[in-house]
């Protein structure tokens, strides 16, 4: 991995961390194949989630380690990528973000948006996703009672969406945080 997605001082060894491919039904309704890279203690059972999505043909834009983006998050989400592994801090903390640990992902993040208290996003292509009532049945969508929440939900991970304060729509998460 280059420097801007893994230095030393981060978080998590390189031992710790592994790329899982797996095989997504992407919008097109076809399958395709990507890779995150996760913590080896999470690796199984997100191949499990994702295996439960596939089965459910719940769309996925695109799959590409972080790496892709140069490390960079916002252009990840710009791509609307879903990723997991990025040692990064988490947004507006000079904490780590669960993503440095390799144990939280961002699934589908334009249609799934980081929401801030004042109820807007960075990303010009997410506003139309803001009102999650309105967009609730669009593909790509996770939503409460849906196919992604109930997969994670096996798994033991929470949901940004919950959350009081920012809600990260996009973000999953062993911790819950």
């Amino acid at each position: 991995m280059t420097p801007r997605v893994w230095r030393p001082g981060c978080p998590v060894p390189l031992s710790d961390l592994r790329r899982v491919t797996l095989t997504y039904v992407g919008f097109d309704g076809r399958a395709h194949r990507g890779a995150l890279v996760v913590n080896r203690s999470v690796a199984a059972p997100v191949a499990q989630a994702f295996g439960q999505l596939y089965v459910a043909r719940f769309p996925i834009r695109r799959m590409l380690p972080i790496e892709a983006y140069g490390g960079s998050d916002f252009r990840s989400i710009e791509a609307d990528n879903t990723s997991s592994f990025n040692c990064r801090s988490a947004t507006g903390s000079s904490n780590w973000s669960e993503h440095a640990y390799g144990r939280a992902i961002d699934l589908d993040p334009i249609e799934n948006p980081y929401v801030a208290t004042d109820g807007t996003t960075s990303h010009p292509a997410s506003r139309r996703y803001l009102d999650r009532a309105r967009v609730r049945s669009l593909p790509g969508v996770i939503a409460e009672g849906g196919a992604v929440l109930r997969a994670f939900a096996r798994i033991g991970w929470g949901w940004g969406g919950r959350w009081s304060g920012p809600r990260d729509y996009q973000h999953l998460s062993a911790s819950g945080r």
